[in-house]
């Protein structure tokens, strides 16, 4: 007499052979769907204190504010910020790697010519995603805190240094191809930055006299000034020929 053969499967669990056919499709692993969640907690609270600042400002944003903006419990919020300073500091650093990877898109996109990366750079600046009135006021915000605050200040000096730096290399190269010898490269860097600096705080102080198309005009001007050859006064950029 043969007997049956024994059976492998594990107490509890059908044999291999019974088993339901696998899923071929991919799923996320339970890891990584608690990161995403954790993740999207993390920008509902960071998202919920620019309103705060917007709307109230420094002094009266709280972690119980912050929370009830949000619609979570004040546990959360402990849970991924251990401090109001650290969710301020995180919200900072938000904004401003929004705004760096918004420009660099942009210049990236326009291609290899300096007189469209510097364009690119204008219309970036004044796009809704970056230049709106809420983030502006929370911008202002911080700079108002970033004399006392040197982690602040590290954040924002940062930021402002890469553009500074990205815009007077484009305008560097714009200076040897038009043979613009009297036109300093820093200078021009150094008026466009302060001139977009006078044209947001004009949305934050006066947003029914301000108009984006006419803020780039008036940046497409100042560089019209400076390269004629590449910017005429229709305000589009001439590539190089």
């Amino acid at each position: 007499m043969v007997s049956a053969p024994r059976s492998t499967a594990r107490r509890g669990r059908p044999p291999k052979s019974l088993t339901a056919p696998q899923n071929s499709g991919r799923t996320q692993r339970p890891g990584t769907q608690r990161a995403a969640a954790k993740e999207a907690t993390r920008l509902k609270l960071i998202e919920a204190t620019i309103d705060s600042i917007a709307h109230s400002g420094f002094a009266d944003t709280t972690l119980a504010k912050v929370s009830e903006g949000a619609g979570l419990s004040r546990g959360i919020v402990n849970f991924h910020f251990t401090s109001k300073d650290a969710l301020l500091v995180e919200t900072l650093t938000h904004l401003a790697d929004e705004y760096t990877g918004f420009w660099k898109a942009a210049v990236e996109k326009a291609g290899s010519d300096p007189a469209a990366r510097l364009s690119a750079i204008i219309d970036a600046e004044f796009h809704p995603t970056v230049c709106n009135r809420k983030k502006i006021a929370v911008w202002y915000a911080f700079w108002g805190e970033a004399r006392s605050r040197p982690t602040y200040l590290d954040v924002c000096e940062r930021q402002d240094r890469e553009l500074l730096e990205t815009v007077q290399a484009l305008c560097a190269e714009l200076v040897v191809q038009g043979g613009y010898e009297t036109v300093e490269a820093e200078d021009v860097a150094t008026g466009l930055m302060a001139l977009t600096d006078g044209l947001w705080l004009d949305l934050l102080l006066t947003p029914t006299r301000f108009d984006r198309n006419g803020a780039r005009r008036v940046c497409m001007a100042f560089l019209t000034g400076m390269f004629p050859r590449h910017f005429p006064s229709t305000g589009a950029a001439v590539p190089a020929a």
